[in-house]
């Protein structure tokens, strides 16, 4: 049996996965017809995916992801949606994020935007990425209320600071001149640095007239159109489908 001062030791050094993993290969009758490296293989792994696993738990609870639940594995893929396999599997690799390339998702109402995004982000933490997951109407909020608070350079920090950011429906309502500053400084902090998902109803065509000032829209669109990889979903809605 694991004799208890080593026990202990194990878990003054946080290595409490190993201490209990020891303790049931001591009870397992077959553990001695493993080699002395095949059961330190085995309590290495298991230490290793523990921490694997409390850091992807926490890595998907400071992303807020609109969908947790979300998959790039469960993204119906096809020609008539708009996104193939292929497109899927060079998402999932993340590869576009050490290039700091961004991904632009556009299609109508309901065809799956948001859990694409979402997806992408669920991707992105599995690679040990930081992710932050913001509605752009909520985060124009945040921003103003963060200004009246005296933390806005703060709050534009944390957005910085991700690897990759998720910006969901941009495009909603009007936006001032305020926002269209915020928005300007968001992504001038990442541009170059980090990756940004948008998802729009709004063809990137529209962009430039939704955002309303011809300079900030081009600096703007600068920032965030040329180096992306663009989806244009398309098909019926999806939420009309489950209704049904």
């Amino acid at each position: 049996m694991l004799n208890e001062p080593t026990r202990e030791k194990l878990v003054a050094l946080r290595l409490g996965v190993i201490a209990e993993a020891w303790a049931q290969q001591q009870r397992d009758p077959r553990v001695s017809e493993l080699t002395f490296d095949e059961r330190l293989g085995m309590l290495v792994d298991a230490e290793h995916d523990a921490r694997h696993s409390r850091r992807l738990a926490r890595l998907l609870k400071d992303a807020e992801l609109r969908i947790a639940t979300a998959s790039l594995e469960d993204v119906d893929a096809g020609t008539a949606r708009g996104i193939d396999k292929p497109m899927i599997r060079q998402l999932a690799t993340c590869g576009w994020v050490g290039e700091h390339l961004n991904v632009l998702v556009t299609g109508p109402t309901g065809v799956g935007k948001s859990y694409l995004a979402s997806a992408i982000g669920q991707a992105a933490c599995r690679k040990g990425l930081r992710v932050l997951y913001r509605r752009v109407p909520r985060l124009f909020e945040d921003l103003g209320l963060a200004k009246a608070e005296g933390t806005y350079s703060r709050a534009l920090a944390r957005l910085s600071a991700a690897d990759v950011l998720v910006l969901d429906d941009l495009g909603i309502g009007t936006v001032k001149e305020a926002q269209r500053n915020d928005l300007l400084e968001v992504l001038e902090d990442r541009y170059g640095r980090s990756s940004t998902v948008v998802t729009s109803q709004l063809p990137i065509t529209k962009w430039h007239e939704w955002i309303g000032d011809p300079t900030a829209a081009d600096a703007i669109l600068d920032r965030v159109v040329h180096n992306s990889f663009k989806v244009e979903l398309t098909g019926p809605s999806r939420r009309k489908e489950k209704k049904a």
